[in-house]
């Protein structure tokens, strides 16, 4: 087996041991129903967590992110992209092609028998499958990667953990639980070498995976997905350098020079109009300047960080000659993040394994510029997310689609480049008798917006979690805000900023779209009850 391309001896061999039985496991999967292999990609979907739409390079961020930027240019940038706002119910969505179900009441609800994932229909397809990072939709059997679909697994089983040292206990504001982490059908305890960092080592468990699967005939599925950059910050300190003093002209500044740059790249309309007040955001005259700077440098150095690690993935796609082969997606599960577990504390060094901290709804506000909010909310700050497809032999180099695409449709076209013909929402054609299409897949394939071509939309899309709410239909979205407790009505191709609410001038259409989007929340179950005006 080649050496992992890391530096530390004891955290080579805690890994390569782990890779090692991962490998011996996968030798004895039955491959004799595997597909032919004939113009079927590989397929590697990358996805970040809590990482806002305006982040990275490409996507008019102060960030270094070469690699993203790459892809970027070599291949497809989305301006209307959609996640679900939330860890769990992207999670769901992005692996069953559903939008989520039972309202998120527990993560162990939210993947059930009758849903197949992408993992599982890919599989049948004669597809090698792999996850290397964040599961967070359940630690025991039935509902573990390994349970799922997926041949291998390393990574979090929960939703955020020390990326030092993932089995650290969080601390007393947190409930001081020990995070879960996983190996195939194995709970890794610890501890964890001298030098070991979660962004690398899930980078180390993908690539190692890549060389092996590269070893067989049959394509691949792998999904990497990272923790990088969910609460605590925690980078390393020469990442960290690279972003000292960048921050400290404040949040407004930050936004005010995304919104310039996005306007030069050509991503948003320069007549949106920005929203500048945010109900959680801080007066930056008013804060410690230095340690509110140190906050978003370390934030963006576990992006860079990231970016580091899918550079070294597709180094590796490089040279085992498969780079032409595989198509990469790479997004965010939802918005930037406002939550600061442990409040704003600034005797708590940001950066470091021993201490605990966030960005808060500043920086997030900032991070999704130029929208609306961030994380758990249904504005677009919420919801939207950079979407990047590479696909060299399909993708037109360098463009950019204002389609509108959500989470539920990358099952739907993993299942098209697999050669797997849809029909109705379900496959058309039967692979094996195992499997089961309880639930038709609610998304639409994207493969005819990946060649250029224009792809009739989807007529209606869903969003709610833990009491905020949304329905886009075409121009227009109606949002449900659960600290105000009202419905307001944009414009989100005049308006996408949603500055301007219209609810007053088009009653009759917010209220028959909030009877759409009630219907629609009764048959999922994410609501028992109707909501009155």
């Amino acid at each position: 087996m080649n050496a992992l391309l890391i530096s530390n001896s004891g955290l080579r061999f805690f890994v390569v041991a782990l890779l090692v039985a991962t490998f011996a496991l996968m030798s004895s999967v039955n491959t004799a129903e595997a597909k032919p292999v004939a113009n079927r990609p590989n397929i590697i979907l990358i996805m970040a967590d809590d990482m806002g739409w305006s982040d990275i390079g490409c996507y008019g961020g102060e960030v270094k992110t070469p690699n993203l930027d790459r892809l970027a240019s070599d291949g497809l940038r989305f301006t209307q992209f959609y996640n679900n706002a939330k860890c769990t119910t992207t999670r769901v969505s992005i692996l069953t092609g559903l939008y989520p179900r039972n309202g998120g009441r527990g993560i162990d609800k939210l993947l059930t028998p009758e849903m197949m994932t992408v993992a599982e229909a890919l599989k049948n397809l004669g597809y090698q499958t792999a996850l290397s990072g964040k599961w967070h939709l359940g630690q025991k059997a039935p509902n573990r990667p390994i349970d799922r679909g997926f041949d291998v697994y390393y990574g979090l089983m929960d939703g955020c953990c020390n990326f030092f040292n993932p089995t650290q206990p969080d601390p007393p504001f947190k409930g001081g639980r020990t995070r879960v982490f996983g190996h195939n059908d194995q709970i890794i305890r610890g501890p964890f070498p001298e030098g070991y960092y979660t962004t690398d080592a899930f980078t180390d468990h993908a690539i190692e995976t890549v060389r092996q699967f590269a070893r067989k005939p049959q394509p691949f599925l792998l999904h990497v997905s990272y923790t990088a950059p969910h609460y605590p910050l925690q980078a390393k300190t020469e990442d960290i350098a690279k972003y000292k003093g960048k921050y400290r002209s404040g949040w407004q500044a930050i936004r005010q020079q995304r919104h310039r740059r996005l306007v030069e790249i050509g991503l948003i309309d320069p007549h949106w109009q920005m929203v500048d007040h945010d109900p959680k955001a801080y007066d930056w005259a008013e804060s410690d300047q230095e340690w509110e700077s140190r906050r978003m440098a370390t934030y963006a150095a576990m992006i860079d960080s990231m970016d580091q690690n899918i550079g070294r993935i597709l180094q590796t796609l490089e040279r085992l000659n498969i780079l032409d082969k595989t198509a990469i997606f790479f997004l965010s599960d939802n918005g930037g993040c406002a939550e600061e577990p442990g409040g704003r504390d600034t005797s708590q060094q940001p950066g470091l394994q021993n201490t605990y901290t966030a960005v808060g709804p500043s920086w997030a506000m900032a991070q999704n510029t130029p929208f609306r909010r961030y994380k758990s909310q249904m504005y677009e700050g919420g919801i939207a997310t950079p979407m990047i497809a590479y696909w060299p032999s399909v993708i037109q180099a360098g463009t950019v689609t204002d389609q509108v695409g959500h989470i539920i449709d990358f099952m739907p076209t993993f299942l098209e480049m697999a050669n797997r013909e849809m029909e109705a929402g379900k496959p058309k054609d039967t692979v094996t008798t195992a499997e089961k299409w309880h639930l038709p897949i609610e998304g639409l394939s994207l493969l005819p917006i990946l060649k250029g071509q224009k792809r009739p939309p989807h007529q209606t899309l869903y969003w709610h979690f833990s009491g905020s709410k949304a329905i886009r239909q075409g121009r227009w979205k109606l949002v449900w805000d659960k600290w105000s407790k009202q419905w307001e009505l944009f414009d989100v191709i005049a308006d996408r900023t949603e500055h301007n609410n219209q609810i007053d001038q088009f009653p009759n259409r917010a209220k028959k779209m909030q009877a759409a989007y009630q219907r629609w929340a009764v048959q999922t179950r994410v609501e028992k009850l109707t909501f009155t005006d």
